[in-house]
């Protein structure tokens, strides 16, 4: 029970010296109270609903519109005990797990590894779907981006960092950055609510740590009057997730390549100046060493700054599959998108076998024609090996009687 107000000591959340009672000066309208994060929740929720009739209603039209199609799929031959294994057991089976099904099944391993690789198709989401989550997550962006903008292009801390910390933490809270942090608290967290159904892509554990650091940066931001270095925190990672969900879009549909090419070569140069170079020297100098002209370190400041390092490393481990793709675009040979486009290293070999799955679905019919192709070609030889001993026999029998006479 005690861990509570442990939690609110001020030492903690403010620097040496200062008080909650300091924050007092300002009016009740003006300062940030704890208990207003809770309204993150039913935001939260209400960006579930809001997303759900987005991608039912308006994600379609637009899609069409971009000629985007569901790639055609090929369902896995019916078989109750290989279903029953991949949905209770595993969806890639070892050696040794293949041997004892294919003494359940009595069948090859080959057939059932190429049911298991048309069974995981079955299960990767469809383009339509990808399409939704990108468009949607590319709306909210240019919103918060252009709200964010609106409240902060006026403000002097946007052009000088020193007075993110002047008078802190006397410092107002404006209506618009109040609401600026509220949506932005609650679309991280509706994106936590829906990680279960959403896409997994390659970087789904990078993904959950990036929102949770997110969400525990805008919390304590908040609690601790860091709200102008936060409302820069934020604006900065919504300009470069614009680019990246604008060319999601133009690359699940048909006919825009050079469109896709031109946002992902823009969304490279946005991401690695405002990730690798702004943020750094800009952000995290500030918070690391500006903050300290102002006041001394204390819990928070390094618990927040420990949470801004966390972002730099993501965004270096982002940079460098960023890089690699700028090197097969480079090279012509860029097909996928190395961030965050594809399910899991498993599925990278599912489009590389389409071909082999259309003409071996279940095993069993691409096994039996190969049974009969096989027979025919035996008979054909059989044939031909019978009339060439009968004709050989019937020389011989010919040549035996002339010399009789």
């Amino acid at each position: 029970m005690d861990l509570l107000p442990d939690l609110w000591r001020q030492e903690y959340w403010l620097p040496p010296g200062v008080t909650w009672r300091d924050l007092e000066q300002l009016p009740d309208s003006e300062r940030p109270h704890p208990k207003d994060l809770l309204i993150a929740l039913p935001l939260a929720l209400g960006f579930v609903a809001v997303r759900c009739v987005f991608e039912r209603f308006l994600a379609p039209p637009i899609a069409s519109c971009l000629g985007v199609k569901n790639r055609l799929q090929v369902s896995a031959a019916p078989s109750p005990q290989l279903e029953s294994y991949y949905c209770h057991r595993s969806k890639q089976p070892t050696q040794v797990e293949l041997v004892s099904l294919m003494v359940l099944c009595g069948k090859t391993q080959r057939q059932i590894e190429s049911w298991f690789r048309v069974r995981r198709n079955q299960d990767r989401p469809s383009q339509t779907k990808k399409f939704a989550e990108a468009a949607w997550r590319f709306f909210f962006y240019v919103s918060a981006f252009v709200v964010g903008l609106t409240s902060l292009v006026n403000r002097p801390w946007f052009w000088d960092h020193r007075e993110c910390w002047r008078l802190y933490p006397i410092q107002p809270l404006e209506k618009a950055h109040f609401w600026y942090y509220m949506l932005e608290l609650g679309f991280y967290g509706s994106l936590l609510l829906r990680i279960s159904v959403d896409v997994k892509r390659k970087d789904f554990k990078e993904q959950v740590i990036h929102h949770l650091a997110t969400i525990f940066l805008l919390g304590f931001s908040y609690c601790a009057n860091y709200i102008r270095i936060g409302t820069l925190v934020m604006l900065l990672h919504d300009s470069s997730d614009i680019l990246l969900e604008s060319a999601k879009m133009f690359n699940y549909g048909t006919g825009w390549r050079k469109t896709c090419d031109s946002l992902f070569v823009v969304f490279a140069v946005v991401f690695l100046v405002t990730r690798l170079v702004i943020f750094p020297s800009r952000i995290i100098r500030t918070t690391l060493l500006l903050s300290m002209e102002v006041f001394e370190p204390f819990a928070g400041y390094y618990f927040f700054n420990i949470l801004l390092m966390v972002l730099q490393a993501l965004h270096v481990f982002w940079a460098v599959l960023i890089l690699r793709m700028v090197y097969k675009f480079l090279k012509g040979k860029l097909e996928k998108d190395e961030r965050s486009d594809e399910e899991s290293e498993a599925d990278l070999e599912e489009e590389d076998k389409a071909k082999e799955e259309k003409t071996d679905p279940g095993g069993d019919c691409y096994w039996e024609k190969s049974k009969e192709t096989l027979n025919s070609k035996l008979s054909v030889l059989t044939n031909s090996c019978v009339l060439n001993n009968l004709t050989h026999h019937r020389s011989s029998v010919a040549n035996r009687a002339r010399k009789a006479q």
